[in-house]
Order: structure tokens, then sequence, then C-alpha cells
């Protein structure tokens, strides 16, 4: 299986990747959505782990721009955004789950293997 994540967060990232990694997932990183678009154009996911504050592009926006392309994987908002206007957002654009910072990487890991099911 392999994995997109996004997010500028690059010491959290890392740290992810690497319990993944541990998983047997195959792990790309991208720290913001120029970088993140180009992963996509290069390959194909099975998950994408996407923050919704990225330097360079909104995730809500970016997350209705793969949906447009067709890009079907499931999609797993992680941040730091806590309010209901925010997931409701989020989740109408396509997005499949929606996590809050700070989250407890176990939760996390488990999410990310239900919505691989």
């Amino acid at each position: 299986m392999r994995l997109l994540l996004i997010d500028d967060d690059e010491a959290l990232m890392e740290a992810l990747a690497e319990r993944l990694i541990k998983q047997r997932y195959a792990v790309d990183i991208a720290n913001n959505g120029e970088i993140a678009q180009e992963f996509l154009d290069l390959f194909t996911y099975d998950l994408v782990v996407l923050d919704m504050m990225l330097p360079d592009v909104d995730g809500v926006s970016f997350c209705r721009m793969c949906r447009k392309q067709e890009i079907n994987c499931p999609i797993l908002i992680l941040t730091a955004r806590d309010k209901s206007q925010d997931k409701v957002r989020a989740l109408d654009a396509g997005a499949d789950d929606y996590v809050v910072k700070p989250f407890d990487f176990e939760e996390l890991c488990a999410r990310i293997r239900a919505l691989l099911r």
C-alpha cells in the first residue's frame, strides 16, 4: 500500500512515516500542495493524509481538486482545526475522515487501516 502524507510539519510527518513504514506501507511526504500534486501526477496512492493548512493551498480546495481529477483513494484530513464547520466543509469537499491534532498515533493508524479496507 502506498500513502501520501501532505503536511508542512516535517517533524510530525517524519514520525508518522516512520510508524507507517514499520507497518509495511510505502510512504511519500509532500510539504506543500505543489509537491503533492507532482506526486499525484506520478504515482497512484491507496490513501492520502492531508493537512488543512498548507503554505500554498487550502486543504479543502486541494481535496476538491483531487476529486475533480478523479483521484478516488480515501483522503484523511489531519489538522489542528477542530470546529464543526471545518469538519463539515472538509467532508463535503470529498474527505473520507477527519482527525484533529494533537492525535493519538495508534488511533490514527487504526483509522488508516479502516480506510484501506
